[in-house]
Order: structure tokens, then C-alpha cells, then sequence
């Protein structure tokens, strides 16, 4: 299925949204915190964005270093549901 979005859109968002780098059909961001405490509490908070959503990235965490995977798997592309909670994790990080 083709995405909702196009290449231009999407060029736009990573140009907005520093940190941001497409992979593919995959968007990924690494924010880092001062502790594993502040990593871990970053990751509760997105969590519930995400599950609100009904759409949840790939997260990894390593000590204060928190990396997330958007992609819309069952489109087989970018979609705006990417790119919408991409920029809801970066208001949270604040």
C-alpha cells in the first residue's frame, strides 16, 4: 500500500525535527538523558502516547540512551501515524 505521506512531507519533518533519520521506511531518533532513571522515565511516558495512538515504535535502551524506530509495518511504509508520534516522543523529551 502506497503511504499518506510524500517524499517531500517526510523531507520537511526530518528538516523540522532534528534528530530524526530515515532508514529505509523507518524513521529512528536517539535521545539521551542524564541517568537511566530519566531514559527510563521518557520511555513510560511515550509508552502511553503510543498505546493512545494504537501504534508503537521499536525502543532500546542502553543507560541514559534511549532509541525509537517508527515505522507503519502493516502499510509497508512511512505514514503520517509515523510522523505524528515521532513529533508527540520529541514534545515529550522536551
Amino acid at each position: 500500500m502506497p503511504s499518506d505521506v510524500s517524499p517531500g512531507q517526510i523531507d520537511s519533518f526530518l528538516d523540522i525535527h532534528s534528530g530524526w533519520i530515515r532508514d529505509g521506511e523507518s524513521i529512528t531518533k536517539t535521545y539521551v538523558f542524564g541517568d537511566f532513571n530519566e531514559a527510563l522515565g521518557f520511555v513510560v511516558r511515550i509508552g502511553v502516547s503510543s498505546e493512545v495512538a494504537d501504534h508503537h515504535p521499536d525502543i532500546d535502551i542502553r543507560w541514559n540512551k534511549v532509541t525509537c524506530v517508527l515505522s507503519t509495518h502493516s502499510e509497508g511504509a512511512l505514514t503520517s501515524k509515523d510522523l505524528t508520534l515521532a513529533a508527540a516522543f520529541d514534545d515529550v523529551a522536551g
